[in-house]
């Protein structure tokens, strides 16, 4: 079973033009998308309205910065606490530069930090990449579902 793409994002526009490029990718992992911190980290704990989501972590976190309720960084630094969650790899999509953002996100374990392009094709073709690496290309750490899977 192909584990999801978690895509937390408030921007309906950033939404749309997301959803766009990883349908235009042609993963066949589901996206499931969140609207806001809170959310993202409900479903990560399978609390609230996801405590009945099947088991098992995504693919890969999508992440925006700049989250309702509880920020990027604050979801991303409760990932990297928790044990059962610090593997699972996370991108920062997010439009600020600023250094201080980019700083903060690695120093708290980001996997990879991505200023999300302005004109269409670059933003398409920036989310397919990702998409296809973190949920094909990517080798999971030992013990993952996928790696179990491929040494059978």
């Amino acid at each position: 079973m192909l584990k999801p793409i978690l895509l937390v994002e408030d921007d309906k526009r950033d939404l749309e033009l997301t959803l766009i490029a990883l349908e235009r990718s042609q993963l066949a992992n589901e996206v499931v998308v969140l609207r806001d911190g809170a959310q993202a980290l409900e479903y990560l704990h399978r609390q609230g309205e996801h405590a009945d989501r099947a088991e098992g972590n995504p693919a890969v976190i999508l992440l925006d910065l700049k989250l309702p309720k509880v920020t990027g960084l604050e979801v991303l630094q409760a990932v990297r606490a928790n044990p059962a969650l610090r593997s699972i790899p996370v991108v920062m999509l997010t439009s600020s530069q600023e250094e201080s953002d980019v700083l903060r996100s690695y120093e708290l374990g980001v996997n990879a930090y991505v200023v999300k392009p302005v004109a269409f094709d670059r933003f398409v073709s920036a989310i397919a990449e990702l998409g296809v690496f973190w949920a094909v290309l990517n080798e999971p750490p030992p013990g993952s579902l996928k790696a179990a899977r491929k040494h059978e």
